[in-house]
């Protein structure tokens, strides 16, 4: 059945998944799991700074279909491996072409957003997808009405992305950079509305993940050419990082993710998503020396505080 993942991401987590998990389901975040989804989105936000430090040795693009060729062949071996059916219902096939067209375009913005702007400021525009699936689900999809809370949280995103738009003091700004960090975000929350709202949601998140990145794979190849060399100065920090990119974030980081999402509810999961922009100006300030202006730590506090109370789950009354 379709599994609502708060305002992060909204892929089914079914069938194989209780095989792969080999914990029963439970009804609250517990140690492990706190720990397991701290870890999960320090990963994305260290994610953020591996793209720019590999986008020393590769172009954008190209670095970006690397990372996706990758993805689909550790994918595969470990669905493989997994006995996890490689059968898509025909159905569903529209709707993983969408979702893989919107894939290609997110990250080949984000990826040269990330090469043009500072890790800080492309991480608070970025991780404001939540706030962008919120709005947009309040018109298209039934039962996701925004509530006052839901509202208030909105507000302040929008208010925390504002402030960093407006900032235009010191080094690495780009509206270029910016603009294509929020388009990146859009279409990230075009991804999950194309799942949420298409057959593609009774399609397992292994088969999700696959879709997007084969389709993308070739298209990033076709388009990385456009963006200048394909390779630049490269290292050996270089490839290290794409290796990263490859087995840490884009396949088995993924599938880690939906590892928690059969266990713990996903609305507590998802309560967890306002760390990773956190994370990314925190370590892009401590490792790679950005320089983050008082109105970006401003913006920061303001969408993730946003992004908390869009994915907070109201307490039920307790009966007398």
């Amino acid at each position: 059945m379709p599994c609502r993942i708060g305002g992060v991401c909204a892929l089914t987590v079914w069938g194989p998944w209780a095989f792969v998990t080999g914990m029963e389901r439970k009804d609250h975040i517990d140690t492990f799991g706190a720990v397991a989804l701290i870890a999960f989105a320090l990963n994305l936000a260290f994610n953020q700074v591996v793209i720019k430090v590999t986008g020393g040795g590769f172009g954008p693009v190209f670095q970006a279909a690397v990372r996706s060729l990758g993805a689909v062949i550790v994918l595969l071996i470990w669905m493989r491996l997994r006995g996890v059916s490689f059968h898509v219902p025909r159905n569903a096939i529209a709707g993983g072409v969408l979702a893989g067209l919107f894939f290609t375009l997110e990250f080949t913005l984000l990826f040269n957003a990330l090469d043009i702007t500072t890790v800080s400021r492309a991480s608070v525009i970025f991780y404001t997808m939540p706030v962008w699936l919120s709005l947009i689900a309040h018109f298209v999809l039934p039962g996701e009405r925004l509530t006052v809370v839901k509202s208030l949280g909105l507000a302040f995103a929008v208010t925390g992305v504002a402030i960093a738009l407006a900032d235009r003091d010191g080094g690495h700004v780009s509206w270029a950079g910016d603009l294509m960090a929020l388009g990146s975000s859009f279409c990230w929350a075009a991804i999950v509305l194309c799942v949420r709202l298409t057959p593609l949601s009774a399609v397992p998140a292994a088969q999700q993940l696959m879709f997007q990145l084969v389709v993308s794979a070739p298209l990033l190849v076709i388009l990385a050419p456009f963006f200048g060399p394909l390779v630049r100065d490269l290292e050996l920090i270089h490839i290290a990082g794409l290796i990263y990119q490859i087995v840490a974030v884009a396949s088995l980081g993924f599938l880690a993710w939906f590892w928690l999402m059969a266990i713990y509810p996903s609305s507590s999961v998802a309560s967890f998503s306002f760390l990773s922009p956190v994370l990314s100006v925190i370590l892009g300030w401590l490792l790679l020396s950005e320089d983050v202006a008082a109105s970006v730590w401003g913006a920061l506090v303001l969408v993730a505080t946003g992004i908390y109370l869009i994915n907070r789950v109201p307490r039920r009354a307790v009966p007398a």
